[in-house]
């Protein structure tokens, strides 16, 4: 039910979970799934076995470590290394054990939504590699990126590692590579990793386990609303469901309503009321291959340079500059 007048939001939070839950088809967005509960769910979901992503670019990045760094470092130039959704740096940190071994000069700028993770991050690079200098941003993508641009003097290279892109529909990863591309100079990198399309069944199972850990990651957006809005969510009411399109190569996920209900937020003054079966759209995840990741890259004036992939090409990693 919408209210006749819209509260006054005290958070970009609130103002996505009220109008997400006040349109039709209704939806929230992944990026809220990340809290204190979140990141460490996340961190469960990366260990499971079935959530190849993780340990394919992992490989990656440990077999390729040579390369990347000849490529960043561009005959000894200094740079800026910024990660987008930096989240634990476990990946991340291999190549910053072997930037520190090469003695290549660069700093360390993770991005990510959630200061948790941020704070930690920071903890653990401090304790495993010391001489990294480390400086954290935290925010969302679309934020951070403008910081990005205003960043100092030195070479900018870009980590999206994860295929977090994924988490957009084309327009959307068309605009956010635009969005990227202005960051840039001409000597600045990209380096994202881009999940490939695979057996559908492979990406079901990297994104409903049956251990259930994934479909409570979903749930703690629900979570999160009900500590810090004043929900009344019962998370035992909704199914975690999962779809993949292998022709279109999105995966979608939901929370599905197994009864009728009245949710009851108090911070927005708001109830909303779901029939029985009716959809919350949390996340996509988009599969990608070669000529997709062109096309996105011709809409978004950037030039793929290089790629890096694991022996059974599953994941990549892609090179873009301007």
């Amino acid at each position: 039910m919408r209210n006749n007048e819209i509260p006054t939001f005290t958070s970009a939070f609130e103002q996505e979970v009220y109008e997400g839950l006040t349109t039709f088809p209704k939806h929230l967005s992944s990026m809220y799934f990340y809290d204190e509960v979140g990141d460490k769910l996340f961190q469960d979901i990366m260990a499971m076995p079935e959530y190849y992503l993780t340990d394919c670019e992992y490989n990656i990045l440990d077999t390729h470590k040579n390369e990347i760094a000849a490529l960043f470092k561009k005959g000894g130039e200094p740079f800026s290394l910024f990660e987008l959704g930096a989240g634990d740096g476990k990946k991340t940190k291999i190549l910053l054990r072997h930037f520190v071994e090469q003695n290549i000069t660069f700093d360390y700028r993770p991005i990510d939504i959630s200061q948790n993770a941020l704070d930690q991050l920071e903890n653990t690079v401090k304790a495993e590699i010391p001489e990294v200098e480390i400086n954290t941003l935290q925010g969302t993508y679309f934020e951070t990126l403008r910081d990005i641009g205003n960043a100092n003097g030195r070479r900018k290279i870009i980590l999206f590692l994860g295929s977090n892109m994924g988490n957009l529909l084309h327009p959307q990863a068309v605009e956010f590579l635009k969005n990227m591309r202005e960051t840039i100079n001409e000597n600045d990198l990209i380096f994202m990793g881009l999940d490939q399309k695979k057996n559908p069944q492979t990406v079901l199972d990297a994104y409903n386990d049956k251990t259930g850990i994934t479909e409570a990651f979903n749930k703690n957006v629900l979570a999160r609303i009900n500590k810090e809005m004043g929900g009344n969510f019962d998370l035992d009411k909704f199914l975690h469901w999962e779809v993949y399109d292998p022709e279109t190569g999105t995966a979608k996920s939901y929370l599905v309503a197994k009864e009728a209900q009245t949710v009851r937020i108090e911070s927005l003054e708001l109830e909303v009321r779901l029939k029985r079966w009716e959809t919350i759209h949390t996340e996509i995840s988009q599969k990608y291959d070669d000529a997709v990741v062109e096309w996105l890259a011709d809409q978004a004036n950037l030039k793929i340079v290089t790629e890096f992939t694991d022996a059974e090409q599953q994941f990549k990693n892609y090179v873009f500059k301007k």
